[in-house]
């Protein structure tokens, strides 16, 4: 990228790239997204005229076909959430060029260490560094990255004027993190291919969204266009009593909304993340009662296994 940005949280870092629309534009958005974005596109910013379409951007035609005369971007996740579906950033990078919309990738579930989407064709990555980047479940942030140095001057313009800066503090932390975040990365994705094939076998365990299963849909498309898969992993359990069992008697394994640091944390996203969104939606989308969401840490993959494992009796 020719500049970057960072912002107080992720949320900031997206509500200033909003503010390079004007009333009467369209986005094209993933379906799946964190809710938070949603709550934000939805409930803030549709009030100043702009107006959003949510797409399954994990195929590329249907993000086609979404587009409109006056769609003036795309927003994808790289990797959705909670749901785990893989965009293909270079193929939707060249049809925004085509059509003349920005290609803005939320990258916060792989990283710059496992894909590079700006290479890739995007013109804007933002992340939440709270995530992955910092690492450790110890501070907020927002970062972005923007290849064209005119746009940049547009997003360093739009920061200033708000004044959507992280503090100095946080900023310390942040680069901290991303001193360990290859070491991390790698033993997280270690651990969550181990916890997802064990997941798989289990007879509690209706479904499992990890793209690092081969029978993933997505599984092939991120072996040519990232380094790894990741260490989020979605999961159905076959009856609704385990969701609480598994919230609530993991000891190993903390409950909490978070995702990304050293600590593995687990998620119901209908209750939690995706609270915001509307329930049919929700129950169209596969985010159920049944579905919950695993942030896997770097401690020992045989205990997390184990922590699960009781959990379930």
């Amino acid at each position: 990228g020719s500049r970057g940005f960072a912002y107080a949280s992720g949320m900031a870092a997206i509500t200033s790239l909003m503010f390079l629309f004007e009333r009467g534009d369209h986005l094209v958005v993933t379906e799946d997204l964190y809710g938070g974005s949603y709550r934000l596109f939805e409930k803030l910013f549709q009030q100043f005229g702009l107006s959003f379409s949510y797409v399954d951007t994990s195929d590329v035609e249907l993000v086609r076909r979404a587009i409109r005369p006056n769609t003036r971007a795309l927003f994808v996740e790289s990797l959705t959430n909670p749901l785990l579906k893989v965009a293909d950033v270079a193929a939707l990078a060249a049809l925004c060029k085509d059509k003349g919309m920005l290609c803005i990738v939320d990258n916060t579930f792989l990283t710059p260490y496992l894909v590079r989407c700006l290479d890739l064709g995007a013109d804007i990555t933002v992340y939440s560094g709270s995530k992955y980047l910092s690492g450790h479940n110890d501070t907020v942030c927002g970062l972005v990255a923007v290849k064209d140095a005119a746009l940049a001057e547009k997003v360093y313009f739009h920061q200033n004027g708000a004044g959507a800066v992280l503090g100095p503090q946080d900023s310390w932390l942040t680069i901290r993190g991303i001193k360990t975040l290859t070491i991390r990365m790698e033993r997280q994705q270690e651990n969550a291919l181990a916890l997802a094939s064990w997941l798989k076998g289990h007879p509690g365990v209706g479904r499992v969204y990890y793209p690092g299963l081969a029978e993933h849909p997505g599984h092939d498309l991120m072996q040519r266009q990232c380094t790894g898969f990741g260490a989020m992993i979605a999961f159905e359990v076959t009856r609704p009593e385990l969701v609480e069992r598994l919230l609530m008697k993991t000891r190993l394994i903390s409950f909490a909304e978070s995702l990304g640091g050293v600590e593995s944390l687990i998620t119901f996203p209908k209750v939690q993340t995706h609270a915001d969104i509307e329930p049919e939606t929700l129950q169209r989308l596969g985010i159920n009662d049944l579905l919950l969401r695993l942030s896997v840490g770097i401690e020992d993959k045989d205990d997390l296994i184990a922590d699960l494992a009781q959990a379930f009796e």
